[in-house]
């Protein structure tokens, strides 16, 4: 079984293992409002940035990982952290 993106190409498109896993993890959650809000009105959230399959619903965490892939999601690194 491989998986998919590999952790050698998400290390490419950030600083530090700590910056991966804060992204990936911020754009989850918002993946993940982005569905639960879908049909309430005005949309606040971003969709996600890749095709998805619509033989499978994929999870917000595979969706963060292949955006970060794709180099679709990027950080700025602030004196609060990661935005």
């Amino acid at each position: 079984m491989m998986i998919e993106p590999k952790i050698e190409d998400l290390l490419e498109k950030v600083d530090s293992k700590y910056t991966l896993v804060s992204l990936v993890a911020k754009r989850s959650r918002q993946v993940n409002a982005y569905f639960s809000q879908l049909g309430e009105g005005i949309a606040e959230f971003t969709p996600p940035q890749v095709a998805l399959s619509p033989d499978r619903a994929p999870k917000p965490l595979s969706i963060a990982l292949q955006e970060v892939a794709e180099g679709l999601v990027t950080y700025e690194r602030t004196a609060d952290g990661i935005k």
